[in-house]
């Protein structure tokens, strides 16, 4: 049976919160034109019986440009979406994409084994699959009493 973390719910919230933060930041910064800066790129999560799946898409981006790690059943995603090397800010009479730093953080919904985690990046989404660590189910041992 899982051990109950009294964090969990603190990192929960704490998702929320960088969440909203993330939001009004990108909000604020796509109505004053400027497009570089804090940006969250969308993320799934579901799991199956055995594992926990992450979809997150990177659209634009090569695999040296973001990490992964996974520790302690939170998961954390963090890069860099660069701007074009050979243009210039000036130049665009319209910019709606948004470029530079992000960091998500999740909190995984089971136990899972840190060391099995593999990851497909294809045509701009990231898929990252962790099995669930196998849980030890409680055994009767028969005592023999003589």
């Amino acid at each position: 049976m899982p051990q109950w973390d009294p964090f969990k719910d603190f990192l929960s919230i704490r998702e929320r919160i960088d969440s909203l933060f993330d939001d009004v930041i990108s909000k604020n910064r796509s109505c004053s034109g400027a497009s570089y800066g804090v940006w969250s790129p969308p993320v799934d999560i579901y799991e199956t019986e055995k594992e926990i799946i992450m979809r997150a898409e990177l659209p634009g981006m090569e695999q040296d440009d973001f990490k992964i790690e996974v520790k302690e059943n939170v998961i954390t995603l963090y890069g860099e979406r660069k701007f074009g090397k050979d243009l210039k800010e000036e130049n665009y009479s319209r910019m709606e994409r948004q470029y530079g730093v992000f960091k998500r953080i999740f909190n995984l919904p089971n136990v899972v084994n840190e060391s099995d985690v593999a990851a497909n990046f294809e045509r701009g989404v990231l898929e990252i699959t962790i099995l669930k660590a196998v849980e030890e189910k409680p055994r009767q041992v028969k005592i023999e009493i003589e």
